[in-house]
């Protein structure tokens, strides 16, 4: 069994800066990608940002530039820097993982509880 963790989530103003965090932990052999997505009130989710095991990283066009993923590997957690903020980035932030749990290939794939990140204008 895997869990995720987020953290860091907040209400921050126009402009300012908020890292979020994932933490992995339970039955993990390999952490094949991660990806950040969200979900503002009356919207669907929409991917953020993702991560592979090759070191691919992609982002939404609309958080290009402003925000920046990153993995630390021994602590199996990945980051999401996000640093000139609009209120149009408001939103409950999900982590996801897809994650090889044993030496037999065996896979999970599942999402954490969703951070709030609140920007004011």
């Amino acid at each position: 069994q895997v869990q995720l963790v987020e953290s860091g989530g907040g209400l921050v103003q126009e402009g300012g800066t908020l890292r979020l965090s994932c933490a992995a932990s339970g039955s993990i052999f390999r952490i094949d990608a991660m990806g950040w997505h969200r979900q503002a009130p009356g919207k669907q989710r929409e991917l953020v940002a993702t991560f592979t095991s090759d070191g691919t990283t992609n982002y939404a066009d609309s958080v290009k530039g402003r925000f920046a993923i990153s993995t630390d590997a021994a602590k199996n957690t990945m980051y999401l820097q996000m640093n000139s903020l609009k209120p149009e980035d408001t939103a409950v932030y999900y982590c996801n993982a897809d994650v090889t749990y044993d030496s037999y290939g065996g896979t999970w794939t599942g999402w954490g509880q969703g951070t709030q990140v609140t920007v004011s204008s």
